[in-house]
């Protein structure tokens, strides 16, 4: 019996983005944003857009395939899919689900792309214009528990307390994210860098979360173009491959209200392992890891649970030094991430992958042939993705 795999055998072979925007700053509709991202993606692969039958995207993305397929001219539509789950939990979910299409027949081409204007549609995760409320809102919201940084908060100050993590790794996470963006001209806080005494008097936001621990909120677009891998040699780039692909969660992760048995915890307890058996690879071959920083604390998790140190050891491992590129022992969110280049929702994070593998990020690891993406820490689904270079096939 043929091995049920994506190791190998998908390709990435193109990249883009628009320019990155503050939130409300984008003079372009979202629907335009998504339509440069993947022209430039095409672009970049020397594949023309007329090729692409199928689109790939997460977390309820606006723009619809059938509509992006017209305005591209495609020449047919073959595959349209969409992670559910909210937050970033799908920026690699959604990588996964192109690579199945094309590894099953479905599609040749597929692009997997996310767009955000909140100018046009309004603040992204904003609640308001609520009628009624229902599921996990429906035990918070009475009690004043309105955001995405309240609601995490608790999970890491429960990790933080049974792990004796102190506010340093926070701070660290943070402190590495935006060095790497002052390399990145593409990075919203381009040329604002960040030292230790401005992050400990940034206001708190929830404690354990200053201002710098929480994500931006931007408006632009990010994709990627995936075909086979016997195709990919025929095309621009040398071949990014996906090594491996896994999403989901634990037992009773959904439980609401806030009543998960592992609590305490990112949600990859169950997905990492799956990640690394396709992969066929290991933490220790992991050169340079891009973390989805919804809140620095999520990171802290997902780290630990995907096996580059014990919750124990945290403190020891997440300083500023061992984080930034070249010279750190993990290079960790090298374009500067959600926290300092763009919350495209993640997705800027696996381009960055991309470019890491390449070997042509501004912040380029010295181990690149292997590069670890995760989405979405704290959410459920959450996923995970390993790219690597030809040489590791």
């Amino acid at each position: 019996m043929t091995a049920r795999t994506l190791r190998g055998r998908i390709a990435i072979v193109g990249i883009g983005e628009t320019e990155y925007f503050r939130h409300g700053g984008s003079p372009d509709a979202e629907f335009k944003l998504a339509l440069k991202a993947i022209l430039a993606a095409c672009a970049d692969a020397g594949i023309d857009p007329r090729e692409i039958d199928g689109f790939s995207s997460y977390s309820d993305d606006r723009n619809e395939a059938s509509r992006l397929a017209a305005a591209l001219g495609t020449h047919r539509l073959r595959s349209a899919t969409m992670q559910w789950g909210g937050g970033g939990g799908g920026c690699c979910a959604a990588v996964a689900n192109a690579a199945a299409a094309i590894a099953a027949g479905l599609a040749d081409c597929v692009v997997v792309f996310r767009a955000l204007a909140q100018g046009q549609y309004g603040r992204f995760g904003q609640a308001d214009g609520i009628a009624t409320i229902s599921g996990e809102k429906a035990y918070l919201m009475p009690y004043g528990v309105l955001a995405p940084p309240q609601r995490f908060a608790m999970r890491m100050r429960r990790y933080m307390h049974d792990h004796g993590i102190t506010q340093d790794a926070l701070r660290a996470i943070a402190l590495a994210s935006y060095h790497h963006a002052q390399a990145n001209p593409r990075a919203v806080m381009f040329g604002k860098p960040l030292d230790a005494a401005k992050y400990d008097a940034s206001r708190w936001i929830v404690e354990p979360f200053h201002l710098y621990d929480c994500c931006m909120e931007n408006d632009g677009a990010a994709a990627l173009v995936l075909v086979a891998a016997d195709r990919a040699h025929e095309l621009r780039h040398a071949p990014v491959y996906l090594l491996g692909a896994a999403t989901g969660s634990g037992h009773r992760a959904g439980a609401i209200p806030h009543n998960a048995p592992d609590y305490a915890s990112a949600g990859f307890a169950t997905v990492a392992p799956e990640l690394y058996r396709m992969a066929k690879v290991g933490p220790s071959d992991v050169g340079v890891v891009q973390a989805y920083e919804n809140f620095t604390g999520g990171v802290v998790m997902a780290l630990a649970e995907h096996g580059f140190f014990a919750p124990e050891q945290a403190n020891e491992f997440l300083t500023r030094d061992n984080l930034i590129a070249p010279s750190g022992r993990l290079p960790l969110n090298t374009s500067g991430g959600n926290l300092a280049e763009c919350y495209m929702h993640g997705f800027e994070l696996v381009l960055e992958a991309v470019r890491q593998v390449r070997g042509v990020s501004v912040n380029q690891a010295p181990r690149n042939d292997v590069a670890l993406v995760i989405g979405g820490p704290m959410v459920t689904p959450a996923s995970s993705l390993l790219l690597g270079s030809e040489a590791t096939l």
